[in-house]
């Protein structure tokens, strides 16, 4: 029996075992790296994460928090994150990434299918994640710029 266990954990990567992202549960802890190919970690003191998951949700927090100074997220306790690993990597290596480079903000960059495969996500939105206590209170798809200004507090 133990070495059943055994081969299953070897088999099956802790990650793929970690709980959902939803209300009452811990959000998964992620090590990515950022637009700048730095280590990248959602902070424990994080209170809102901003998760993109398509072009549209993208050029929605683009158009946002590009203009924001810098240090907006973190005085907000907030972090950005972008699933981008459906995106074709020439694109996501030639413009997606250098457009960011460019921005007063960090995103955590994610290119593996399975690491977000899992988090809440619908076609066009941004999804809003609550945390209290790196633990999941709710979570809300925001698709206007009016909606996500909103929740940011501006």
């Amino acid at each position: 029996m133990k070495k059943l266990a055994l081969a299953l954990l070897l088999a099956f990567p802790l990650a793929s075992l970690a709980a959902p992202v939803e209300p009452g549960h811990f959000l998964p802890r992620l090590t990515l790296k950022n637009q700048h190919d730095q280590e990248w970690q959602i902070p424990a003191d994080t209170r809102t994460v901003l998760f993109a998951a398509g072009r549209k949700a993208s050029n929605l927090m683009l158009s946002v928090l590009g203009t924001q100074p810098k240090g907006f997220l973190a005085a907000r306790q907030a972090v950005y994150l972008a699933d981008m690993s459906k995106m074709p990597g020439f694109i996501t290596r030639t413009f997606a990434l250098p457009s960011l480079r460019e921005q007063p903000f960090d995103v955590g960059v994610s290119l593996d299918e399975q690491q977000l495969a899992d988090w809440p996500r619908q076609n066009d939105a941004v999804t809003l994640i609550r945390l209290e206590g790196g633990r999941v209170t709710h979570f809300e798809y925001l698709k206007t710029d009016a909606q996500l200004r909103s929740a940011l507090g501006l």
